[in-house]
């Protein structure tokens, strides 16, 4: 879920909605313990009372890594308490290789997933109340590496990045049961030439800009963020335009300002972030000068940066540093002021996350082998620790419903 896309509703959907409460009834029926929907924990209107409800759990995915020692053996399933963050660990979903980022489509139904092998591929699980997510299918991505994917908010395209060949491939959803189909479209990274000391292209990311017209890919070996128009009768990816940092930058993770007017780009080679102004009209993305991730001159990776949903704080990951930066966001999104970093407490952290409140913010750290939980205070931006770390093997992406 994207917040503030104009023109489009951020919440669930009935069906969605619908859903949830499906899945909510089922697990207050096996366990005892109801499951807290987007309804439920949206806040009373004004002039009402606020009506206090039970707490409960919902459910949360991992992606780790199959082939690599100490990874897990699928995608990993716990739940988390909503009135705490505490995290329990449910099973595994088997079958799915090296599943090292996850997706949840804009229906809630299905879950997708990529296999960061040689051989690329993506595959899509059925997400059923009362059991367990099962494989849809797989399809090849037709590139090496896929590390990243979303789905287009027409619920129609998922689109993946292949980081080994530097190449975005798109691929059908079935609207009805959430498969995949054949790929339509692949496209290579070529120009610009890599940066210094890359060997090619690496597509790092692929995602759909609020205007929902245009799809923006960064490429760390390029350091380039490609912009394409999606046909979405054809499933092609048309050239728009792209945006080039300074050499050696490495763009790795792009996120949007709720105002769609401007976008934040964590830097994992030089270590820095950058505001960019983004035209909704002709999808032009112009980034501005590099700014410190407050980690000083020792090693550290920025990983991703989340914005959240009321546009005021930003929140960037950083490896190696092992911390969380924390920025204020002013002038109507056009600028970060950095305010400090916050330990992580654990390991190379991967990937970052909130739940769909934002009451809580959730860290994966890879080489910890743990996930970590921050309570988030969206007036001041915050973080809490939420108690001890979970346990859970090479975790790299962490995705909660």
């Amino acid at each position: 879920m994207t917040a503030g896309r104009s023109g489009t509703q951020t919440g669930p959907g009935p069906d969605r909605r619908r859903f949830l409460r499906t899945v909510a009834a089922s697990v207050a029926a096996t366990t005892g313990v109801g499951l807290l929907t987007a309804a439920d924990a949206a806040p009373a209107p004004a002039g009402h009372r606020a009506v206090r409800r039970p707490h409960g759990t919902r459910p949360l995915f991992l992606g780790t890594y199959t082939s690599k020692e100490g990874g897990g053996t699928g995608i990993g399933l716990a739940g988390y308490d909503t009135a705490t963050g505490q995290l329990t660990a449910t099973g595994v979903v088997p079958g799915v290789a090296d599943p090292s980022y996850l997706a949840l489509g804009p229906s809630g139904r299905t879950l997708y997933a990529v296999d960061e092998q040689q051989q690329g591929a993506v595959t899509a699980l059925a997400l059923a109340p009362g059991g367990p997510p099962t494989v849809l299918g797989t399809r090849s991505t037709g590139g090496a590496g896929p590390c990243h994917l979303s789905v287009h908010p027409t619920g129609r395209w998922l689109l993946s990045a292949n980081y080994l060949s530097g190449s975005v491939a798109v691929h059908p959803v079935d609207r009805a049961t959430g498969a995949l189909g054949e790929r339509t479209d692949l496209v290579t990274h070529t120009d610009p030439p890599p940066g210094p000391g890359q060997d090619g292209p690496h597509a790092h990311q692929i995602v759909t800009a609020p205007d929902g017209r245009h799809v923006l890919a960064v490429d760390l070996g390029n350091d380039t963020v490609y912009t394409y128009r999606l046909d979405t009768g054809a499933g092609k990816l048309r050239p728009s335009s792209y945006a080039t940092l300074r050499p050696g930058a490495g763009p790795r993770h792009l996120t949007f300002h709720p105002s769609g007017s401007f976008a934040y780009l964590a830097n994992e080679v030089d270590n820095t972030v950058v505001v960019c102004r983004y035209d909704l009209r002709s999808g032009r993305l112009t980034p501005g000068a590099p700014q410190p991730t407050g980690t000083g001159p020792g090693t550290s990776y920025p990983a991703q940066i989340l914005v959240t949903r009321n546009g005021r704080f930003a929140f960037l990951a950083n490896r190696g540093h092992n911390s969380l930066t924390r920025y204020a966001v002013e002038a109507g999104g056009a600028r970060l002021r950095l305010l400090d970093t916050v330990p992580v407490g654990g390991g190379f952290p991967r990937h970052i996350a909130f739940s769909p409140d934002e009451r809580w913010l959730f860290a994966a750290n890879q080489k910890s082998g743990s996930v970590t939980v921050f309570a988030v205070d969206a007036r001041r931006g915050t973080l809490t620790s939420a108690g001890a770390p979970f346990a859970a093997p090479m975790p790299v992406c962490v995705l909660p419903l």
